[in-house]
Formats: structure tokens, C-alpha cells, sequence
């Protein structure tokens, strides 16, 4: 596990180093509890600090979390530990509840990671400090923590939304690590009042390009589906065949997003606060990033221009595919008009009363749907018909191909065996979809033309994938940076 020297985490614990949150945690002997290095509590005397890389490992070590800097609403980076692709994975399928159920192990885990169980749990110890059964323990207590303290949710509910199987279970482990009942950690000072549903904020690493973010869901956004109005983005999601909606809008001064949730089933609150922290890419430490990036010359202005470009993602992965299929060969405002088609003529309704917004009224069309329905009802080529045909029966047939659980080179091969899916599609569905970081899809247009911005020379789509193995392992962020200096010439 990576931790910084003793000497100089404490130092940041001393003055409060915010570029250290969500890096480092320290465990207080003389209390038994383990905080933020941005905690405003007094400072401890060093030989009663330990530093751990993350939550679960402090937890795991017997510590407490504190009530004062809370460490559920630290930055979320333990993914960045160690730079395990393995780890980030399986970390990700952990916040989707891969571990939550008596069914669910560790063997289950590993083996849709494609790694034995033995090596999981070594690469865990080895970059978290923590077994994965300690992580997922850990991410309930502190999700049950936030909703506790964030929400006005009764216990019940509250304990069904964090993964716990009963009441009984929810009391017991609050009781042991807090010496209370979970009521008695409510303050009703800090719940957020809202009627529209359940209001949660998502803090980030900042800086944070807001504007950017939203000018690309913007530029993209489906009629139905989803809409920005007054610098907030609203959608319509699908969970398990329930419908809801969510409107995420910034909140620069405290370095996160509030997003507001209305959804029927409590228990899928976590999956949906984790597609938000992908779509919005949330967990990255984009100083890190930008430190890689700036080592190039030509690239270093552009990052300097736009420190906090994010890399969007999307809301679902077939949805994902569906419109990287449709932008083939055509422009974003023709792929949003094909997609708004299919969305009126195979979405599910949005029922009356279930959205936040007047303009929300249907939901992405589902894979199984789409597989059953004897056309699409869309004038296209007849080759990219048959695309999104070939699309929906790999996703009807396999969803998780558009989940990420394996290796990049081993994503993009299983995508292209997706009849029509080339190479572009492939690399901008693991970009968008499965979040890899080094993706990188070397021959669209968009990205030569910003290459040629960069650089100053005209270079082929061979040339400019050669070009982009200085900035390996996070291409997908210099693909931003050549995105939007692509746009700056326009």
C-alpha cells in the first residue's frame, strides 16, 4: 500500500494539506478514531498517528470514523492506489453491490475479474491495505453514514440503501464502532430539506471544468431523456426495469456536485450515486493527471489552459454504444436527433409525477426491448442498421460486455467482435462506457484535427497513436485536451 513517509504525512495532517484528502487517512491511537488530513479536530502528537492509505484499512486496523470530518465525503481516489487497473475494477463492481448478499464472494468477485481469489486478495492488501470483504464492509458503514447524516431517510431505509440485509445487523454494527445507535448520529442541523427526493453531495478533487462537463451533456442530450436548464443536468434513469430521475448540479464552493435522486427502491441508491461518479469522473486525482500530461512540451499549454478537463462518461453502457454507433460518420447534432428518434419510438414512458424536470418523459430504450422489436424505425445507412442490431443482440445476450471487468486490450477485443465495431467505436465505447483511462480512439477526425493544433503538423491517425505513448497510462485525458483545442480553433 502506497503511503506517504510518516514525517511528511503528518506534516500535512499539521496544516490541514488538502491535496492530501482522500489520499491519506490517519488512525489516533488516544482515541480510536481515523480521520481526513483536513480534519479540523486538534492535531494529535505524532506517536499516536498511524497513516493508512485508505478507509477500509483504518477501519480494518480498529478504528472508528470521526463524526467531525467525516471520511465518507472525502474524495474518493483509493482506485488511484498503486495504479492497479485489477484493483480499479474491482473496486467499481464492489460500489455496484458485487459484494453485497450472502451469493456474493470474493470467488465470484475474482472470477469476473478474470484473477483467482488468492490474488485478488493479495493486490487488495498490497494497494488498499484492506481485504475485499473489509472495503465492502466499509463502503456500507460510510454510505449508511453520509444517507444518516445528508438525508431524513428512516433507519429502515437507510439500512436497506447501504447493503444491509436487516435492522438488526445495521443497529448491531453502528453500536460496535460507535458506541450508539445509528439515530443518535443524526443531526438534523446538516440534513439537506428537499421534497424532490434524495439529496446527496459527491465531493471532488478539485479543479473541477463545470462548464466543460456540461457543455458536452449539453451538446448530447437526448430529447426525453435528458436536459441541462439552468446549469443543472437532469436524465431519466433505468435500474432493474424501475424508472426515476436524477438532476446533478455544482457546487464550487464546497468541491462537489449535489445530486438529487428519485427513484422508488432505496436499495439501489449506491449504484446509482456510483454511475453518477463515473459520468461525472469524480475519483480521479486530475493533479496527477495533469503533472503526467504537462511533461510533454506541446501538450503542457493546452493542460495549463484547462487544469480541470474531465473525461465524461456514460450514464449506461448499451446506451453508450447505441449512440457511438449512431455518431458513426455523422455529426453530435445528427447522432442526438437519431437517438432522440429511437428514444420516441421504443423508450418507456416516464410515468406522471416521476421526473424533476417538464421536459424529462422517457427512458433509454432497454437492449431486450430493442432485440424484440421487428424495426427501429430509423433512416440510416442499412450497414449501421445492422450495427445497432448486432449492438443490441451482444448486449441481450451478454450485458456485462459492456461493463468493464477485464484488461483494456481485452475490452476492445471483445468489442470488436461486435459485427461493425471497429477499432474507433471500440476505443470510444472503453473510453466512455468502461472509463479507461488510456483509451484512446487515435482515428477520429476531432482528435487529428486538435493533434494538429498541438503539435503543428498534420499527422495520420498511425502517426498520432504513435505520438500518444508519452501520455500512456491516461491517454483518455490527453484525448480530452486535443478535443477541446479542436474546438478553440473553430
Amino acid at each position: 500500500m502506497i503511503v506517504p513517509d510518516k514525517a511528511v504525512a503528518y506534516r500535512a495532517l499539521q496544516s490541514h494539506d488538502a491535496r492530501f484528502d482522500g489520499q491519506i487517512f490517519v488512525g489516533v491511537k488516544s482515541t480510536g478514531i481515523y480521520c481526513r488530513p483536513v480534519c479540523p479536530a486538534r492535531t494529535p502528537k505524532f506517536e499516536n498517528c498511524t497513516f493508512y492509505g485508505s478507509a477500509a484499512a483504518a477501519q480494518e486496523a480498529g478504528y472508528r470514523p470521526c463524526l467531525r470530518c467525516r471520511p465518507e465525503t472525502a474524495p474518493q481516489l483509493a482506485s488511484w492506489k498503486g495504479t492497479s487497473s485489477t484493483v480499479s475494477r474491482a473496486l467499481a463492481l464492489i460500489e455496484e453491490g458485487a459484494l453485497d448478499g450472502e451469493t456474493q464472494t470474493v470467488a465470484t468477485l475474482a472470477e469476473r475479474l478474470g484473477v483467482g481469489e488468492r490474488q485478488l486478495r493479495r493486490l487488495f492488501l498490497q494497494h488498499l491495505g484492506a481485504s475485499p470483504i473489509a472495503v465492502a464492509q466499509t463502503r456500507r458503514v460510510l454510505f449508511a453514514k453520509q444517507l444518516i447524516h445528508d438525508t431524513d431517510l428512516p433507519m429502515t431505509e437507510v439500512a436497506l440503501a447501504s447493503g444491509f440485509n436487516s435492522l438488526r445487523r445495521f443497529n448491531e454494527v453502528f453500536q460496535n464502532l460507535f458506541h450508539r445507535p445509528p439515530s443518535a448520529l443524526r443531526r438534523r442541523s446538516s440534513v439537506i430539506a428537499t421534497d424532490a427526493g434524495t439529496m446527496l453531495r459527491l465531493r471532488y478533487r478539485p479543479p473541477y471544468d463545470w462548464e466543460a462537463m456540461l457543455h458536452f451533456l449539453e451538446a448530447r442530450a437526448i430529447a426525453g431523456v435528458e436536459v441541462v436548464a439552468n446549469r443543472v443536468y437532469h436524465r431519466v434513469i433505468e435500474l432493474d426495469g424501475e424508472l426515476g430521475a436524477i438532476a446533478v448540479r455544482h457546487l464550487p464552493k464546497r468541491e462537489s456536485l449535489c445530486v438529487t435522486i428519485q427513484f422508488p427502491n432505496v436499495k439501489a441508491l449506491p449504484a446509482i450515486v456510483h454511475r453518477v461518479r463515473r459520468q461525472f469522473d469524480l475519483n480521479v486525482d486530475i493533479a496527477t493527471i495533469n503533472e503526467h500530461l504537462s511533461r510533454d512540451v506541446q501538450l503542457a499549454p493546452f493542460v495549463a489552459r484547462r487544469p480541470g478537463l474531465r473525461a465524461p462518461g456514460g450514464w449506461d453502457g448499451f446506451e453508450l454504444a447505441i449512440r457511438a454507433v449512431l455518431g458513426q460518420q455523422v455529426s453530435v447534432a445528427a447522432a442526438r436527433r437519431l437517438a432522440g428518434k429511437l428514444v420516441e419510438l421504443h423508450g418507456r414512458a416516464l410515468p406522471s409525477g416521476a421526473g424533476m424536470h417538464p421536459a424529462l418523459t422517457h427512458a433509454f430504450p432497454s437492449a431486450k426491448h430493442l432485440a424484440k422489436a421487428p424495426s427501429l424505425g430509423l433512416g440510416m445507412p442499412a450497414a449501421r442498421l445492422e450495427t445497432l442490431r448486432s449492438v443490441t443482440r451482444a448486449a441481450a445476450k451478454s450485458p456485462e460486455i459492456f461493463q468493464s471487468a477485464r484488461s483494456i486490450d481485452q475490452a476492445i477485443a471483445s468489442l470488436k467482435t461486435i459485427p461493425g465495431i471497429g477499432e474507433w467505436t471500440a476505443q470510444y465505447i472503453a473510453l466512455r462506457a468502461l472509463r479507461e483511462v488510456d483509451a484512446f480512439p487515435s482515428s477520429d477526425v476531432g482528435l487529428l484535427r486538435g493533434a494538429e493544433e498541438v503539435t503543428g503538423d498534420v499527422l495520420t491517425a498511425k502517426q498520432l497513436h504513435t505520438r500518444a505513448e508519452t501520455w500512456r497510462p491516461w491517454r483518455a485525458y490527453a484525448a480530452q485536451h486535443l478535443w477541446a483545442a479542436d474546438g478553440d480553433s473553430k
